[in-house]
């Protein structure tokens, strides 16, 4: 760390762009990453992909502690922002291979199953007001090599058990575009 560095605590996400939208997620502009996710925030893009295997399994993955939002939480399984002139697809095969090592050759196809808006306020970290996609891939092979960087752990769970059974599930806290994902793939 260079002497220009120290003192700096600011995320290393803090210098990246996201996609802000309108509420039917039509591109406005391009608005730092850290601005989308202060004070009130910025409505942007994001996705999230619910990863299963063929037995009807999800994937859940605990977020690193090193995240500034919703850290140590579990989703279902990754989550991001696609950058300008990314599709949702092309951000998701991105993403499963940088966070899990999860090639193409593991899945038939990433499916886009749905895409909702919420606003959802951390601690006094930050906020998430995301129109974001829900994506979903089932691996033919799970064969997973997940960066310690973004993942601090994982687990398979049946998805109609912790969907019908929450409850049982609280202690895993789980990240809320990931519950309301769910929520929505089974109405």
């Amino acid at each position: 760390m260079s002497a220009d560095d120290a003192g700096d605590d600011r995320h290393a996400n803090a210098g990246q762009d996201v996609i802000a939208v309108d509420a039917d997620d039509t591109e406005q502009e391009l608005v730092n990453r850290l601005d989308a996710h202060t004070g009130d925030g910025i409505r942007h893009r994001a996705f999230t992909c619910l990863v299963f295997d063929e037995e009807g399994h999800i994937l859940l993955a605990q977020r690193s502690p090193d995240k500034r939002l919703w850290d140590t939480h579990w989703d279902g399984t990754v989550a991001s922002h696609p950058v300008e002139g990314q599709s949702q697809v092309d951000a998701t095969i991105q993403r499963l291979e940088e966070e899990l090592g999860v090639t193409p050759d593991q899945y038939d196809e990433v499916e886009l199953t749905d895409r909702f808006e919420y606003k959802r306020y951390y601690e006094n970290a930050g906020v998430e007001w995301e129109v974001c996609a829900v994506l979903q891939v089932t691996l033919t092979d799970t064969t997973l090599d997940p960066d310690e960087d973004e993942i601090a752990g994982l687990l398979w769970a049946d998805y109609d058990h912790l969907h019908e059974n929450p409850q049982w599930y609280r202690q895993l806290r789980l990240c809320p575009w990931f519950e309301i994902a769910m929520r929505r793939d089974f109405e």
